[in-house]
C-alpha cells in the first residue's frame, strides 16, 4: 500500500528529526565520535608518549565534551590538552567550537589562547621543538575553529530573536483581534440599547393610553392595540437587523434606520407631542444615523422621566461646519413612567460621538425643562471633515 509506505516515512523522518534536535543526543554521539578517535589514536599511536597517556588523556578530553554547553572552559581545556598528550584531535574540535559558541564574548580570547597551546603543544611534544611556523598554524587553526563557533551562537542568537518577534507580533494580533472583537460587542450592545429602549418606551406610552381609553370608546381601544402591534413588529425587525452583524461578515455599519420625520410621526401616534427644526437639510448618511440616535436617547429619555411634556428636535449647521443636535423637553407633567433601565443611554450616546469627533451635553434648563445637546462634525464618509 503506497500511502500507508509514505505514512510510515513521515513519521520515521519525523522522529528522526526530533532526535537530531536533541541535544543530549547530539552531545553523546559527540562524546561517542571522540571515544572511537581516541581508539584508533591508541592503535596508531599517534603521539610520543605511552599509550596509556594517550588512552587516559583521550578519554578525559572526551568525556569533557559532555559538558560543553554548560562548561565551554572545561570543554576548551580539556580538548585541548588531550589533543597535545594523544594527537586525538576531535575533543580538541569539538572543546575549541563548544568555547566559541557558548563562552562569553569577553572571553572568546582565552578559548583561542587555549587552543593554540594544545595544538602548539603536540607539535613540542612530537618534535621536542616549536618552530615559527606550527606556532603561526596553531594558533590559525584554533582561530578558525573558534569563529565558527561565534557564527553559529551569532546565527542562533538571531533565529531565537526572530522567533521571539513572531511569537510576539502573534500575541500582539491576538490582542488586536480581542480588542476588535470587544469594540464590536460594545457597539452591538450599543444598537440593541437604543432600539429596544426607543420601541419599548413607545409600547408602554402606548399601553398607557390605551389603559386609560379601557372603558371608552372601543374604536380607540382597537386603534392603541394595533399601534401597539405594529411598534412591537418595528421592534423585533430592528432587533434582528442589529443582531444580524453578528453572523454578517465584517463591513460597513448597519443601514440606517428611519428619518427623523418618522421618528417625530412614531412618537405623535404615541401621545408625545414632538416638534422638528431640521435647518441642516440632507446629511451625509454616518451623520445622519448619529443625529437620529441623537434624537431618539432624547425622545426616549423625555417620554421615561418627563411623560407628557411636549418635546422639540432642532438640528442646525453652523458656519463651521458643526451640525447642532438639541432635544428639548419642558418639565415633567406626571410622574416617570416605571421602565426598567441601565442608565448607559447616555454613556453609549456619548461614546458614539466621541468615535467620530463629537461630543454631547445634557442637563436642566432655565424653565426646569431638560436638554439634550449633541455636536457633530461634518463628515461625508471619506474621512474628510
Amino acid at each position: 500500500m503506497p500511502g500507508a509506505s509514505v505514512s510510515t516515512l513521515r513519521i520515521v523522518e519525523t522522529k528522526w528529526r526530533a532526535l537530531a534536535a536533541d541535544r543530549r543526543v547530539i552531545d553523546g554521539a559527540l562524546v561517542v565520535g571522540c571515544l572511537l578517535l581516541t581508539v584508533l589514536a591508541v592503535k596508531g599511536h599517534w603521539s610520543e608518549l605511552p599509550r596509556p597517556v594517550i588512552a587516559g588523556a583521550g578519554v578525559a578530553g572526551s568525556a569533557a565534551q559532555w559538558l560543553r554547553r554548560r562548561r565551554p572552559h572545561l570543554a576548551a581545556v580539556a580538548g585541548s590538552a588531550a589533543y597535545a598528550l594523544s594527537g586525538n584531535p576531535g575533543p580538541a574540535l569539538v572543546g575549541l567550537y563548544s568555547g566559541g559558541s557558548y563562552a562569553a564574548r569577553r572571553q572568546v580570547w582565552a578559548v583561542v589562547l587555549v587552543g593554540w597551546a594544545g595544538l602548539a603543544g603536540w607539535s613540542w611534544i612530537g618534535e621536542g621543538r616549536l618552530s615559527a611556523f606550527d606556532a603561526v598554524t596553531s594558533g590559525l587553526a584554533a582561530a578558525v575553529v573558534v569563529a565558527v563557533g561565534v557564527h553559529a551562537a551569532t546565527r542562533r542568537a538571531l533565529q531565537e530573536s526572530l522567533a521571539e518577534r513572531a511569537e510576539q507580533a502573534e500575541a500582539e494580533r491576538a490582542l488586536r483581534d480581542e480588542r476588535a472583537r470587544s469594540a464590536e460587542r460594545t457597539r452591538i450592545a450599543r444598537e440593541m440599547h437604543d432600539v429596544l429602549a426607543h420601541k419599548v418606551s413607545l409600547i408602554a406610552l402606548h399601553a398607557g393610553a390605551l389603559e386609560l381609553k379601557a372603558g371608552g370608546d372601543p374604536e380607540q381601544a382597537r386603534h392603541g392595540a394595533a399601534l401597539i402591534r405594529v411598534t412591537a413588529r418595528e421592534a423585533l425587525r430592528e432587533l434582528r437587523t442589529v443582531l444580524g452583524v453578528l453572523q454578517a461578515a465584517p463591513g460597513p455599519d448597519v443601514a440606517p434606520f428611519a428619518d427623523l420625520t418618522e421618528l417625530v410621526e412614531a412618537s405623535a401616534q404615541a401621545g408625545q407631542e414632538v416638534e422638528l427644526h431640521d435647518h441642516a437639510g440632507p446629511l451625509p448618511p454616518e451623520m445622519a444615523r448619529v443625529v437620529y440616535r441623537v434624537a431618539q436617547e432624547g425622545l426616549t429619555n423625555a417620554r421615561k422621566h418627563a411623560p407628557g411634556a411636549p418635546a422639540t428636535i432642532t438640528v442646525d449647521k453652523g458656519a463651521d461646519a458643526l451640525v447642532t443636535v438639541t432635544v428639548h423637553n419642558a418639565p415633567a407633567a406626571g410622574s416617570p413612567l416605571d421602565l426598567p433601565g441601565a442608565g448607559a443611554g447616555l454613556i453609549g450616546l456619548a461614546e458614539r460621538l466621541r468615535l467620530v469627533g463629537g461630543s454631547v451635553q445634557s442637563g436642566r434648563d432655565t424653565s426646569d425643562g431638560w436638554d439634550l445637546r449633541a455636536f457633530v462634525p461634518w463628515s461625508d464618509g471619506s474621512g474628510a471633515a
